[in-house]
C-alpha cells in the first residue's frame, strides 16, 4: 500500500499495479475477519494462566480491526482508487491501532 500510495495515480485503472492493488485490499479485508479470535485461541496455548489479563485487550482488538475493515470498505468500494486515498488509509487512526495492536500480541507471543 506503501508504494502505491506513492505513485501518484488518481485512479487504480491508470496503474500496472491497480488489479493488484484492490487484491491486496481484499486479502487485508479477509485477514482482519476473526484476527482476535486466532490470537485468543494462540494466546490460550501458550499463556494460558493470563487470559484474564488479556480478555480486554482482545476486545479492543476485535474493535480496532472492525475499524479498519469499516476503512477498508470504504476505499474498496470506490471506482477508482487514488494513491492520495490509499495514502490517508495508510495514515488512518484506526489502521494504525490495528497494527500496534497485532505489534504488542506478536511481543507478546514470543515472549512465552
Amino acid at each position: 500500500m506503501l508504494a502505491y500510495a506513492a505513485q501518484g495515480v488518481t485512479s487504480d485503472a491508470q496503474s500496472a499495479n491497480g488489479a493488484q492493488l484492490r487484491e491486496f485490499l481484499d486479502r487485508f479485508d479477509a485477514a482482519l475477519t476473526g484476527l482476535a479470535d486466532l490470537y485468543r485461541r494462540l494466546l490460550a496455548l501458550e499463556q494460558p494462566d493470563r487470559q484474564d489479563a488479556y480478555s480486554a485487550f482482545l476486545e479492543v482488538l476485535t474493535q480496532d480491526a472492525r475499524a479498519a475493515q469499516a476503512g477498508l470498505a470504504v476505499v474498496r468500494a470506490q471506482p477508482g482508487i487514488s494513491s492520495q486515498l490509499v495514502d490517508n488509509l495508510n495514515a488512518s487512526i484506526h489502521v494504525r491501532a490495528l497494527l500496534t495492536d497485532v505489534f504488542l500480541i506478536d511481543e507478546l507471543l514470543k515472549r512465552s
